[in-house]
């Protein structure tokens, strides 16, 4: 299938207007992903073949048939190209400085990775201005942009100290409401020789300083960094102070971390590599999402997460990028799609859907990752008529124009 030329800037326009309060039809889609299963092929993406899409200010108001789009203040054509919803990474940690080139390099001459090279990411952290680190975020989200992720998730957890801590989440707050306090990635080099005195001050000093400017708190439970007991302490002390649990769990190793994630009800499990049949079904039977992230695995040359087995047992998946400096220095949600339709047993359809509704349910959001009416008129156009040449075409930069709450944004 020959697709129409790109489209010229002007669209840009059409989209002004769109976010000033009028509307505009997308038409010309030879694919849409609604994810909305009550439309188009009945699947858990919703395809409409040759689709429409209606945008009002910076809301979807409608979706269907192209010949039947009602009438609108502005026409954009999508030149035959498939549209999907703009990506959801639920899973980031873009505040930091500094490079851990060295690491990579030796780690692929043959080196393990463990928890232990975050802690040269903290120092140079420390030692960054609020400037170098907000000028570091807002490259790697426009990096993100570019690529199709219109909705992100990041992380604190390169200070461990308070006011590095604080200050890291203050400058992501300023960037999206989806911010994370990670005081909890692992021991502060500080309180080498009294871990317990570090806990108490991630669920008390540090927790106050940070609570303002988080959404979510998290830990890393895992031999190196916190235990079941630990972890349960300081996800215990975040919910008290009104932010909601995630957790990096069963990366490295079998460990407590999904059956906790479980227990107190947190939105994601993240990792997931190592399972027993019972955290599958810890997994399957509640609501805590299992976020699978295989830039990590491709990064340090780990055993890839099982989708299959999550997803025939009925869990919930999400895909993100884990974009780190250190085990997964990544932003690209396509690059991760194609990792886990190759190596994680996905069908590029669940890949899609994990990328997109699965990453918006990992965050508890029913406004984003789907393009149904009522929800934020964040989509990406493919240059290629099916969401599958995401996987089908690796490494090729597919993804042609985005548009978020109604205004095209790369």
């Amino acid at each position: 299938m020959i697709l129409a030329p790109r489209p010229s800037p002007s669209p840009d326009k059409d989209a002004m207007s769109t976010a000033n309060g009028t509307t505009t039809v997308i038409t010309n889609i030879a694919s849409l992903v609604t994810n909305d299963p009550s439309l188009g092929d009945g699947s858990p993406l919703g395809l409409i073949q040759d689709a429409a899409v209606v945008i009002d200010g910076d809301r979807i108001a409608w979706t269907g048939d192209s010949r039947e789009a009602p009438a609108t203040d502005n026409r954009v054509d999508a030149g035959g190209r498939a549209v999907i919803p703009g990506f959801v990474d639920s899973h980031s940690h873009l505040v930091f400085a500094g490079d851990r080139t060295q690491e990579f390099n030796a780690r692929m001459s043959g080196r393990a990775y463990s928890a232990g090279g975050i802690r040269t990411t903290v120092a140079a952290t420390r030692a960054a201005s609020d400037e170098e680190l907000e000028r570091n975020l807002t490259h790697y989200l426009a990096e993100a942009l570019r690529q199709g992720t219109t909705t992100f998730e990041t992380k604190s957890g390169y200070g461990l100290t308070v006011e590095d801590e604080a200050r890291a989440l203050r400058i992501a707050s300023a960037h999206t409401d989806e911010v994370t306090y990670l005081g909890a990635h692992i021991v502060s080099p500080d309180f080498a020789d009294d871990p317990a005195a570090y806990v108490a001050l991630v669920t008390g000093e540090m927790l106050d300083a940070c609570a303002p400017y988080a959404r979510w708190v998290d830990v890393f439970c895992e031999k190196g960094a916190f235990d079941g007991d630990q972890a349960r302490a300081i996800l215990t002390a975040g919910k008290a102070k009104g932010l909601h649990p995630r957790v990096h769990a069963n990366q490295l190793s079998y460990g407590p971390g999904v059956q906790l994630a479980v227990e107190l009800d947190a939105a994601s499990a993240d990792h997931c590599t190592h399972l027993t049949d019972a955290d599958v079904d810890a997994l399957a039977s509640g609501d805590t999402v299992a976020t699978l992230l295989p830039g990590a695995e491709f990064s340090t040359r780990a055993e890839w997460p099982d989708a299959r087995r999550l997803l025939d047992a009925g869990a919930t998946v999400a895909l993100s990028t884990d974009c780190n400096p250190g085990s997964s220095f990544t932003s690209s949600v396509p690059f991760c799609i194609a990792l886990a339709v190759r190596d994680m047993g996905m069908t590029p359809d669940e890949a899609v859907w994990s990328a997109t509704a699965g990453g918006a349910t990992a965050l508890r959001r029913t406004d984003v990752g789907r393009l149904t009416p009522g929800a934020y008129a964040d989509l990406a156009f493919l240059d290629a008529p099916s969401h599958v040449h995401l996987a089908y075409r690796p490494g090729v930069p597919l993804v042609d124009q985005v548009w978020r709450r109604g205004v095209r944004v790369a």
